[in-house]
């Protein structure tokens, strides 16, 4: 009787919490690439070198890796449902910010804050897992949340040339913002971290 209650259970968190897991990691791959086929053409709107784009891709990294630590600390402080959706919704923000970009400086910029705005979200992701799986289901749903890398690898090529027109470098991140914010209010309605870990409904035994 207790085997099928926790089957029942683990197929409805899995059901809930995967599939968003999956699209949002697809969707922050998605923003990745797409700066890449915008900087076709974005290279010459903005009279940029390509030592300058790169420089001004590579801020976002420092971004991201200044603010991880302190935006998974926030997270546990606030809360996993509500930190996810402020990230997804700066991110959404951002990413379409950088089609108004004036040149290498403003273009940093915007990079090195949308890095800042996605700090913690995979991580984020991680511990909301620990929250709702016992820990024999850590390594199932870790794997599953990482095809989204592979469907965005595969998928992102197509998506972002058909955004990315040859006289338009503003429609790729325009593209980009809006999904990031639609899936942030999903966040948003989701429930709340469990009261007792994942061991409210299941125990570890």
């Amino acid at each position: 009787m207790d085997e099928a209650i926790e089957k029942s259970a683990m197929r409805k968190v899995y059901m809930r919490l995967l599939p968003f897991a999956i699209l949002s990691y697809f969707l922050a791959y998605i923003d990745r690439i797409n700066v890449s086929f915008a900087g076709l053409t974005m290279r010459g709107d903005l009279d940029m070198s390509a030592t300058a784009f790169g420089f001004a891709l590579g801020t976002f990294y420092w971004g991201y890796f200044i603010f991880e630590v302190p935006s998974n600390l926030i997270m546990e402080k606030v809360g996993a449902r509500l930190w996810i959706a402020r990230i997804m919704i700066t991110w959404g923000l951002l990413a379409g910010a950088t089609a108004l970009v004036t040149g290498s400086t403003s273009f940093a910029a915007v990079r090195f804050l949308l890095g800042v705005a996605e700090a913690g979200f995979f991580p984020g992701i991680i511990l909301y897992f620990t929250y709702w799986f016992p820990s024999r289901h850590h390594a199932r749903i870790v794997s599953g949340f990482l095809i989204g890398l592979p469907i965005a690898v595969a998928g992102g090529a197509p998506i972002s040339t058909a955004t990315s027109p040859s006289r338009s470098r503003s429609k790729p991140y325009t593209s980009a913002a809006v999904p990031p914010s639609m899936a942030a209010t999903s966040t948003g309605s989701s429930r709340r971290r469990p009261t007792a870990g994942p061991r409210a409904c299941l125990t570890d035994a």
